[in-house]
């Protein structure tokens, strides 16, 4: 999800269908000819298609997503094999054509829904905190950099400030809510690390009250590993879980716990104003991060 803008859902730039997706995988891919294309989801950047059972097509409805879409191609194929979570790395690649003018990607169909509409259970901090670890590892020196992931807070402070005065009205920005960001900003960045960069709900997966897959890696960068840690209250709605999320994780210094609420007052701000715009699920999941910070830990 590149950063919204206030407003809402980016259109389609080119008229996506399955007729255009089964044109491109008898052309590129004709072993695959034989499966049925159905429509999935459609996200902030890209159309996502069913092809048969086992495989998914994700193809950018827009062109600045062309190059998120690449980053996955690059860089989540050598990540994947080592993180203890089913991610959703590419298995084939389309190439640019006369039907469609960008790169597109076919994935394994991961099972499951998304977590803002099929929660984790009460005892998955430990897991997804031990999902974070493993994906916070040193990255090469040719890794990507997101102008805005992974960047000092400071870097993102007019744009979350501009959302924080327009959501001030619904209240949800109280005194602790602005604390939090003002801590956040003052607390300088310590080491950087892989990171997943949009770890909200709608991009991680449960099956049967489990974590079960994790999604969307177009935002995938080196950064600030408390850019991914926010998702402790994007993603969990007890203490309890979250403690057991940074027991997993381990060695949390308390300045990433101080920037990592930060990240989550940015998400929150950003998911909910981007939300009330003309997505109901994305305020949804905005309110409730601002709401849980109230909660510790």
């Amino acid at each position: 999800m590149t950063a919204p803008t206030g407003g809402g859902t980016p259109a389609e730039e080119i008229d996506i269908d399955a007729g255009l997706v089964s044109r491109l995988i008898a052309v590129q891919h004709p072993d695959l000819a034989h499966l049925e294309v159905r429509p999935g989801a459609v996200g902030w950047d890209n159309v996502m298609f069913r092809l048969g059972d086992d495989l998914a097509v994700r193809l950018p409805k827009r062109r600045v997503a062309v190059p998120l879409l690449a980053k996955e191609q690059i860089f989540l194929p050598t990540l994947a094999g080592s993180l203890p979570l089913p991610v959703s790395a590419p298995v084939r690649i389309g190439r640019p054509g006369d039907d469609f003018p960008w790169t597109w990607s076919i994935l394994p169909w991961l099972p499951g829904k998304p977590a803002d509409l099929a929660p984790p259970g009460p005892d998955q901090g430990g897991v997804w905190g031990g999902f974070l670890r493993a994906l916070h590892r040193p990255a090469p020196e040719d890794a990507p950099r997101n102008p805005y992931r992974g960047v000092p807070l400071s870097a993102r402070k007019g744009p979350v400030e501009e959302r924080l005065a327009r959501l001030r009205a619904h209240g949800v920005v109280t005194p602790m809510i602005e604390e939090f960001w003002s801590m956040a900003l003052q607390t300088p960045l310590e080491t950087e690390t892989w990171l997943h960069g949009d770890p909200h709900s709608r991009n991680v997966l449960t099956d049967q009250g489990r974590f079960s897959a994790v999604i969307d890696w177009g935002d995938m960068c080196v950064g600030d590993p408390a850019t991914d840690l926010a998702s402790l209250w994007m993603l969990l709605d007890t203490p309890l879980a979250r403690d057991e999320a940074i027991a997993a994780y381990g060695g949390l210094s308390p300045a990433t716990l101080i920037r990592a609420r930060g990240w989550a007052v940015m998400f929150g701000a950003m998911l909910l104003d981007a939300g009330l715009v003309d997505d109901p699920r994305l305020a949804a999941a905005g309110r409730v991060t601002l709401e849980r910070l109230h909660d510790g830990p």
